[in-house]
């Protein structure tokens, strides 16, 4: 019988629960374009602002993972304990928030090909830039999450 993990610890996002989640929302992605025209004649609409929000929402977390970082692990700063868990929590939501765009974004995508629609290849264009800042969410997610590590000393652990 293993034990428990210590209360109070938060474990590191998985690789395959991102996957998990990029590969669901692909698949609702993909259905989203036949099942939208069927019920209401006309797919979605993929904006530039939807793409020009994902990735500021990306360099809003890398900003934050790079400053986090060059605190806690090259100044050696304190960084009071909300603050630190917030931003755990923080990056955690949108490692898979992030996973879950890319999926969806990129599922839409891919609903096009082949199509000879008027405005597919916008939408696929659109659609595929905003999942890369989904994907760049998550990389910026987890890179924040890897810089809220806590360090102990040698004497201390």
């Amino acid at each position: 019988m293993s034990e428990p993990p210590a209360e109070g610890t938060i474990g590191p996002t998985r690789a395959g629960t991102l996957v998990i989640f990029g590969l669901v929302a692909l698949v609702g992605g993909w259905g989203l374009r036949p099942i939208t025209e069927r019920l209401d004649g006309t797919a979605p609409v993929v904006t530039w602002l939807q793409v020009f929000v994902l990735f500021f929402v990306a360099g809003l977390v890398a900003v934050t993972a790079g400053v986090t970082w060059r605190s806690l692990q090259v100044r050696r700063e304190w960084l009071e304990p909300h603050r630190a868990v917030n931003r755990l929590v923080m990056a955690k939501a949108s490692a898979l928030a992030g996973a879950l765009m890319a999926g969806g974004y990129v599922g839409y995508a891919v609903s096009w090909l082949g199509l000879e629609a008027e405005l597919a290849g916008q939408r696929m264009t659109r659609s595929l830039l905003a999942g890369l800042a989904g994907l760049l969410i998550t990389i910026a997610a987890l890179v924040l999450e890897r810089a809220c590590r806590a360090r102990f000393s040698d004497d201390e652990s």
